[in-house]
């Protein structure tokens, strides 16, 4: 703390027009003058102008209610209030490069609590499985997972950052990073078609069971991209707010399901479903990872986001050999 009769006496005049001027920047200035003897000299090390340097400090002398320097034509010496001042700046200055220093070196080591919001089934298919592996890569980091189907607030319930699988991103205050694409196919058991039979054309979903995802935006219709892009009005007995009940539905025959490979990747490959209307192709979604920033984004999400972006890239795993 500043201790001179003259500075300390103006100590509530400072605090109330502290808004007016940057006092940090206005110490470096200040600072810099005396360490390089004159207002040109000092310019050139700041790379500003020389007006400019002048006229800072002549706002701090102001603000301070205290003349720092006395200067003529040829000679500037400091005042004795302004050897006080002068060493109580370069305390601060320093104090204050060595605390910008320690944030920034911890902002470069990957570490603390990371808060995700993802979706259920994706989550518990597809991320799950990574955390040992992300664990290993970065020991200091923990997660704090939290999955459902709905779309969060990133900054009022306190996440770092959150996956989505949507066509576009969503909110554009958020920033977005493609992790992955997202295939969206429709597909049954064998037994429902071999008693329902297969339809050949999307007009013929009328006359099926088509089971329905209740967070869809297309409501009762399926979207089919064509060409000519096209929707189909779609009716079945079941509709629910979790994909894997979808998938396990029509496992057992329950009917058709339009729903991510993600998803059905391991039933189409063993068998248990089978893909209809591979011709009629459904338009594609995506993985994202959504953060509030990416200024000053920390090294905890950068790791996080690198690392699923390298595990899954433009072929996921879950596509493998559909």
């Amino acid at each position: 703390m500043i201790d001179h009769p003259e500075i300390r006496n103006n100590h509530s005049s400072l605090v109330n027009r502290s808004a007016i001027i940057d006092r940090f920047a206005a110490m470096q200035v200040f600072t810099a003058v005396v360490d390089a003897g004159s207002f040109v000299r000092a310019a050139e090390r700041l790379e500003q102008s020389t007006t400019a340097v002048s006229r800072q400090l002549a706002e701090l002398e102001a603000h301070l209610g205290v003349r720092l320097l006395q200067r003529t034509t040829r000679t500037m010496s400091l005042t004795e209030v302004g050897r006080v001042y002068y060493a109580q700046c370069v305390s601060l200055l320093a104090e204050l490069a060595e605390t910008e220093a320690a944030v920034s070196s911890v902002s470069q080591i990957a570490s603390g609590v990371l808060r995700v919001n993802a979706p259920v089934s994706f989550a518990i298919r597809h991320l799950a499985p990574l955390l040992p592996r992300f664990r290993t890569l970065q020991p200091q980091v923990g997660i704090e997972l939290a999955v459902n189907d709905r779309v969060v607030d990133l900054v009022d319930e306190g996440y770092d950052l959150a996956l989505r699988i949507s066509r576009q991103p969503l909110a554009s205050t958020l920033i977005a990073r493609r992790l992955a694409p997202i295939r969206v196919v429709v597909c049954a058991s064998p037994d429902y078609l071999a008693r329902h039979g297969t339809p050949a054309a999307p007009h013929e979903l009328g006359r099926h069971q088509c089971l329905g995802y209740s967070y869809t935006d297309r409501g009762t219709s399926w979207e089919f991209a064509g060409p000519p892009p096209h929707s189909v009005e779609v009716n079945g007995f079941l509709r629910a707010n979790n994909g894997d009940v979808l998938v396990e539905a029509a496992i057992a025959g329950a009917g058709l399901i339009a729903q991510p490979t993600f998803l059905v990747g391991d039933a189409l490959r063993d068998g248990r479903l089978v893909r209809v209307l591979a011709d009629h192709a459904l338009p594609d979604y995506t993985a994202w990872a959504v953060y509030p920033s990416r200024r000053f984004l920390s090294a905890k999400v950068r790791s996080f986001v690198d690392f699923l972006a390298a595990a899954w890239g433009d072929t996921p795993p879950w596509d493998a050999g559909l």
